[in-house]
């Protein structure tokens, strides 16, 4: 199994899957090696991004909290819905306080948002195909559906937002830096390492036959759930020091450039 990160990893400078990487998915559906992309992007999004490999196809969504093959549902972790509820409160408030954050409240199969300027819904759309306003996000049947993680978003530095929004949640659930914006809260000790790992059970395959690629802090799950893994040129110092090699940058194609060395397509 090959599993790329996609935002710095997988993705160009554009933010567009590289053309190089289609032949590979053929080659690589055609030796018996599944490929999955793992983000904290929605699944609604990265299913459209994939679509044209939609057959079989295995996502690693939600960072890890929800794991679909084949529109399947393999794996999913709901947050409590107590815990939920506090966390929109929280961010509630601390917006009043005067900080300039948002929240993304994921469940499976739509992303709500109470926060509806423009200037927001830009930064969520790239990784929320599937975006509905809503006047409370944290309402019955949002809850209902199950929510399996709330994104969170600062205009500044998202790490200073953290412990007024997450609060002591934090301490008992998953909490993941996802960018200088971005950061996360799922389930305890859910990740994309977990979600990995999921995989391989179902596959019956361990990690001496898995392969990830990765860049930032919440990739440091799964680079430990890899037999074979590659920090890319770019990636956070920490999770070069995790991973066993490093990738040529994502804006160099790193991704496609290490897969047809593996599988023997270069010299």
């Amino acid at each position: 199994m090959v599993v790329a990160d996609m935002d710095g990893t997988l993705l160009d400078g554009d933010s567009q899957i590289p053309r190089g990487l289609w032949p590979l998915l053929a080659e690589m559906r055609a030796r018996g090696i599944v490929f999955a992309p793992a983000s904290g992007r929605q699944y609604a999004t990265l299913a459209s991004m994939f679509a044209r490999e939609a057959d079989g196809m295995t996502i690693i969504a939600e960072n890890g909290a929800l794991v679909m093959r084949d529109e399947v549902e393999v794996s999913s972790a709901p947050i409590d819905p107590e815990t939920v509820v506090s966390v929109v409160r929280a961010e509630r408030e601390h917006a009043r306080s005067g900080a300039d954050v948002g929240v993304v409240v994921c469940a499976k199969t739509a992303a709500y948002v109470e926060r509806t300027d423009e200037r927001f819904l830009e930064q969520a759309r790239p990784y929320y195909r599937r975006i509905v306003p809503v006047p409370d996000a944290v309402g019955e049947e949002v809850l209902a559906e199950g929510v399996v993680k709330v994104a969170l978003y600062d205009f500044g530095n998202v790490e200073a937002s953290v412990p007024a929004v997450f609060g002591r949640s934090r301490h008992s659930h998953q909490v993941v830096i996802s960018g200088e914006h971005w950061s996360d809260l799922m389930t305890q000790g859910v990740d994309k390492g977990t979600a990995v790992r999921d995989l391989q059970d179902l596959l019956g395959i361990g990690a001496d036959q898995t392969v990830v690629f990765g860049d930032f802090l919440n990739d440091l799950g799964m680079i430990q759930a890899s037999g074979l893994s590659f920090a890319m040129a770019n990636a956070h110092p920490d999770l070069i020091a995790a991973a066993n090699h490093i990738a040529p940058a994502n804006t160099e194609d790193g991704v496609v450039t290490v897969l047809r060395a593996l599988l023997g397509l270069t010299g």
